[in-house]
């Protein structure tokens, strides 16, 4: 890989999600060489990737140079690459454009889509875990429309106007209100010849209630505001098969759309090289002790939603969100500096920022330790957050601007089909 020699020892972090780039971040003052691996050259922020496949920012919004975000480190060096074996035995990894060993090794390469064995759903939904999946949903979406525009016959119009989305998570959820509000303000302007009525939304969660990880104050008011805009919820709803035309449910019931995102599951994006019982078999997931270290290792790590360490707090493992991530990150900087002075290490623990979801505009349900509200205030609340969270200061003037400008005009300006989505037969 061509990374140089050095007396220092060397920490190879694979993955620039969250944990990864807070990880690295906090190790500029530590006697180490940083050597950072992603698939992509930029950090992606995942919360509002929903917003890129709706038409309220274009993907540069939330994506920042990796290289940029720790320009100012000394010792640091990035590979963009996929690593495909780790060898634990010679502490060496395994990766599209060669090998390099390590002294540490935090993996951090977060969670893939889970599809739960359905090859038919695979291969004809839209997942949405990175830019470029986000991007093929925008056209899609934009292509659906442009279709329907010119078709004469009603349910085939129908077909491509009805948009129907799996799993009532936050995702699901904000993505659901996003496509609400496209419908209301948007599109009736857009396609003025069009009977945009016709757009439907459903939303589709096998559990018993919509935002399952929020409390259930929150979930009823994020039920009543998904129904007041318009979209149609259906919870103990199981979604059995899609062949690209026909939904199937597992009563039976079908109907026919274009457009099936899914956003039902996720499953720990894992690295060949590990023995089974270090994996949680359901959630693929490493099994981390309280200082992160991957059981059977000691100089190996997960962080992040790909790491399961079980608590008193949590018995089920950290929620996979951005915040335990972040904290696991700068926990861990701090542990390996006392592991380089030959100090024990200190324990994880996790502080619950709380959790926020939006639902379109105005709207938002919140769970802040315990307090529990929503509507105007938490949606505020929301957009504080996530700008406060973004990577560079670009990107949040960026993000500031068009979402006054989408507020005051009721307009989303990035309905653009750059490049248009094919789907595979």
């Amino acid at each position: 890989m061509n990374i140089p020699d050095t007396s220092a020892k060397r920490i190879v972090i694979i993955g620039g999600g969250f944990g990864g780039i807070s990880l690295a971040k906090k190790l500029g003052r530590l006697a180490l060489q940083v050597v950072l691996i992603d698939r992509h050259n930029y950090h992606t922020f995942q919360p509002l990737l929903y917003q890129v496949s709706t038409s309220g920012l274009e993907p540069d919004s939330i994506a920042y140079p990796i290289r940029k975000v720790l320009k100012r480190l000394d010792n640091f060096h990035f590979r963009l690459t996929s690593v495909e074996h780790i060898d634990t035995a010679k502490q060496e990894i395994h990766s599209a454009i060669g090998k390099l060993t390590y002294d540490y090794l935090v993996i951090a390469t977060g969670t893939k889509t889970n599809f739960f064995g359905n090859t038919r759903i695979e291969t004809n939904a839209m997942p949405m875990k990175t830019v470029p999946q986000a991007l093929n949903i925008r056209s899609l979406m934009l292509q659906n429309f442009e279709r329907a525009d010119d078709c004469e016959q009603e349910e085939d119009r129908k077909a491509l106007l009805r948009f129907c989305i799996v799993g009532a998570g936050p995702t699901g959820v904000e993505l659901a209100g996003a496509f609400a509000e496209l419908k209301r303000h948007v599109f009736p302007k857009d396609y003025r010849h069009l009977n945009v009525s016709e757009m439907e939304i459903h939303l589709f969660e096998g559990g018993e209630r919509v935002l399952s990880p929020m409390s259930e104050r929150s979930s009823k008011k994020a039920s009543l505001f998904l129904e007041n805009l318009g979209v149609k919820v259906h919870v103990h709803t199981i979604v059995q098969d899609y062949d690209g035309d026909v939904l199937q449910l597992k009563d039976g019931t079908t109907m026919r759309t274009k457009n099936l995102i899914w956003a039902a599951g996720v499953t720990g994006a894992t690295i060949d090289g590990f023995e089974t019982a270090q994996l949680m078999d359901r959630l693929n997931r490493y099994k981390v002790n309280g200082f992160s270290q991957i059981e059977g290792f000691e100089n190996i790590f997960a962080i992040g939603d790909v790491a399961y360490m079980e608590t008193a707090e949590y018995p089920k493992g950290h929620p996979q969100v951005a915040q335990p991530a972040i904290q696991q990150g700068e926990h861990l900087a701090k542990n390996l500096n006392l592991l380089l002075q030959g100090k024990n290490m200190k324990p994880f623990s996790y502080f619950d920022k709380g959790t926020l979801a939006t639902i379109g505009r105005n709207r938002a349900v919140a769970d802040l330790g315990k307090l529990k509200f929503g509507g105007f205030f938490a949606w505020f609340i929301w957009i504080f957050v996530h700008l406060a969270a973004l990577v560079g200061f670009r990107n949040k003037v960026v993000v500031l601007f068009n979402w006054a400008y989408n507020y005051i005009n009721y307009d989303k300006a990035a309905r653009l089909i750059v490049r248009p989505f094919t789907r595979k037969v």
